[in-house]
């Protein structure tokens, strides 16, 4: 079994004190330079670390932040992570990250197993399922600090970090729109996720901006946010079998879109022939697709970055922190040939 190498340990091979060692590890004036010269090339010879556990039971900080998201394969977390590392080690934390799978009851074990871990505080997006959020509502209110990110909880009174979906969903629907398509349906997640509000009325805005109606017929939601294949499936079988069929689709989600192409092959659906499509994608490789994919693509590594340094602005400050922001960072849509 691996045991990490001690100050008794140090203490005992260089005949100190273990306070002695103690205080030339911390540096602190009572010891002299020479002593100090000597327990450090010691403890950097046999690779000393400090103990976490002591550490953040003396400084009552873990140094860690707990990041929840619905999974790290989605392309906007795994640049957003990227993003939230990049910050968090730089200033000395440790990030520990949990995935719900869009699953509510997920989401809730793995906030209480981070808190119960003493992390210093938490980056969420919430899970497609999640309408209850009683468990981060208790955290916050016992002073955990918490700072929402993409999918975010308006009842709780912190920072959050969006992409401005509104925006980006209006402008690839309108680019539908100005390229003749005019059945053009909606393809998204939960109703009740901020997300899908926010992007369900960009979607509606460009329609009745170039004096198209709404049509609720065409309005499909993925509760599970396109983790399912058979749920997407299904809402576009729905979607073919109206009367008056849809000639084109704005798809509300990274997994969705990727998974709405996967039913067209399926279903020999020809992009743009047969239904033109464009999504929310942050993808790397959507150039490689046949055909490729319209998209719209959100800042995921600055909003993780941003929404990390809100997180170390709470932990770290001295005094009660009672204002609070939303930031809203804009998207870019590509065009593509679908």
């Amino acid at each position: 079994m691996f045991e990490p190498v001690t100050i008794k340990d140090i203490a005992k091979a260089l005949g100190l004190s273990t306070s002695t060692v103690s205080r030339a590890l911390r540096d602190t004036h009572e010891i002299s330079a020479a002593t100090k010269k000597i327990v450090l090339a010691y403890a950097k010879e046999i690779g000393y670390q400090p103990n976490p556990i002591a550490l953040s039971l003396k400084e009552r900080r873990s140094k860690s932040i707990g990041v929840v998201v619905s999974e790290v394969a989605n392309s906007f977390f795994s640049q957003a992570i990227n993003g939230i590392e990049s910050i968090a080690y730089d200033r000395g934390y440790h990030v520990i990250i949990s995935q719900t799978h869009e699953s509510y009851e997920r989401e809730v074990v793995n906030v209480q197993h981070l808190a119960s871990r003493s992390v210093d505080g938490l980056l969420v997006s919430l899970s497609s399922q999640t309408e209850d959020i009683s468990h981060l509502s208790y955290l916050h209110d016992k002073g955990l600090p918490i700072v929402f990110f993409d999918r975010v909880a308006d009842e709780i009174n912190t920072h959050k970090v969006i992409a401005n979906n509104e925006k980006g969903a209006f402008e690839a629907t309108d680019h539908l729109i100005k390229s003749g398509y005019k059945r053009i349906a909606h393809l998204t997640s939960s109703s009740f996720l901020s997300i899908s509000i926010e992007r369900l009325s960009g979607y509606e805005a460009a329609l009745m901006a170039n004096g198209l109606s709404v049509n609720p017929a065409y309005i499909k939601h993925c509760p599970h946010g396109g983790m399912l294949y058979e749920e997407t499936e299904n809402a576009i079988k729905e979607l073919l079998a109206l009367p008056e069929k849809p000639d084109a689709i704005f798809v509300a989600g990274d997994r969705l879109s990727t998974g709405c192409l996967s039913v067209f092959k399926n279903l020999n659906i020809s992009v743009p022939k047969d239904m033109a499509i464009a999504g929310f994608s942050n993808s790397d490789v959507l150039d490689l697709f046949n055909p490729s994919l319209t998209s719209v693509r959100q800042p995921a590594f600055e909003i993780g970055q941003l929404a990390t340094q809100m997180l170390l602005q709470l932990i770290e400050a001295k005094y009660p922190v009672e204002e609070f922001e939303k930031k809203v960072l804009d998207t870019d849509l590509f065009v593509r040939n679908s």
